[in-house]
């Protein structure tokens, strides 16, 4: 009835949205009113309804992002404990990347924190997000350099970074291999809607004696069948 209500409340009557549902008149009525007494519809003139105030209240407070890290949070706490190292999410804000889940053994000593904004150049994580941009914008953002090195192992210059963000595409996941803290290695995939646009990035950060015993190869079956299993959550919850 809510739903009902919002699609159509605000140009016809309680009366002929219960018709099409089949819901006998008066228990629409009953239901709308309940819907007015908490606030989730308001009443307007002639009897039409539109969303309330509590229900206004509500969106606001929720974001695609939000969604996709509550989705995706306890597939990632999971993954963290299978592979034994930090397992991060991230979007892109812009040109940054911001860190919105990050869990796992040593998540403490890792640099990045929750919340936090890092250029999106020189992570498995970022490499994802820039690789799939509309073409326009990866240019606009590969106009921005040449980067500043973190380690020597950065890349620093656009067509450098151009050919590094095609090959992401192409082979459909980004590694990180020392380009922003010494000995870090982090494997990065997509994380995408029903539609296909590349919404977050899932990556697992791992120091070199990790990668010595376990090779990037099984670690990056491990993360893409965990970004698949959020990509599943996705599909039953964002619209498509």
């Amino acid at each position: 009835m809510l739903e009902a209500i919002i699609a159509e409340g605000a140009g016809r009557s309680v009366a002929a949205i219960a018709r099409d549902l089949d819901v006998p008149v008066a228990t629409a009525h009953r239901q709308v009113a309940s819907l007015v007494a908490e606030g989730y519809l308001a009443r307007q003139a002639r009897g039409f309804h539109v969303a309330g105030p509590r229900l206004l209240r509500l969106l606001g407070q929720l974001d695609e992002k939000q969604v996709i890290v509550n989705c995706a949070a306890p597939v990632l706490h999971r993954l963290a404990g299978q592979l034994g190292c930090v397992v991060q999410l991230g979007t892109l804000e812009g040109d940054m990347v911001t860190y919105r889940i990050k869990t796992g053994e040593g998540a403490g000593d890792l640099f990045t924190r929750v919340g936090m904004q890092l250029e999106a150049y020189c992570s498995g994580i970022g490499k994802v997000l820039l690789a799939w941009l509309p073409a326009g914008e990866r240019e606009a953002y590969l106009a921005t350099g040449p980067f500043p090195p973190l380690t020597a192992r950065t890349i620093t210059e656009p067509d450098a970074l151009r050919r590094e963000l095609a090959q992401v595409r192409e082979q459909g996941y980004a590694m990180d291999d020392g380009e922003i803290a010494e000995g870090l290695q982090c494997i990065a995939v997509p994380i995408r809607s029903s539609d296909g646009r590349v919404l977050a990035a899932l990556s697992a950060s791992r120091g070199r004696a990790q990668v010595a015993a376990n090779p990037p190869e099984a670690t990056l079956a491990d993360i893409r069948s965990a970004a698949a299993e959020v990509e599943a959550v996705l599909s039953g919850v964002l619209p498509a």
